[in-house]
């Protein structure tokens, strides 16, 4: 039984969230600590845990993720300048949130990816 997540309680509207898109397959909201001027959170309604649970039958979703990113970046006027796309997988790649979920960063030069790990 996957466990239930705070994107999950949004997803089902029973925690307040800034929702910028959602259907039967996605939902997508605005960061509450964003790192940019645009800053959205775009999850599947279904919960996986982390990039390594992705299932075949997962596949379709995680590839919609990338297109609601792309009608969002278009939405929020960001796409013609650019913008990033960023996923962490457990502990040491950030994630917080045990929910699958692509950040949509832009609206500034983000600088550069990482910073050197000297």
């Amino acid at each position: 039984m996957v466990q239930e997540t705070i994107f999950s309680k949004i997803i089902a509207k029973e925690l307040p969230a800034d929702i910028v898109y959602q259907d039967e397959r996605v939902t997508a909201f605005r960061d509450i600590d964003p790192k940019a001027p645009t800053h959205i959170l775009i999850i599947p309604n279904k919960i996986i845990p982390t990039v390594n649970d992705i299932e075949a039958e997962d596949e379709a979703v995680v590839g919609y993720l990338f297109s609601v990113a792309r009608k969002l970046a278009k939405q929020e006027g960001i796409a013609e300048n650019g913008y990033r796309l960023i996923i962490n997988c457990n502990q040491h790649g950030g994630q917080e949130v045990f929910h699958l979920h692509l950040h949509l960063v832009g609206g500034q030069p983000l600088g550069p990816m990482l910073s050197s790990h000297g």
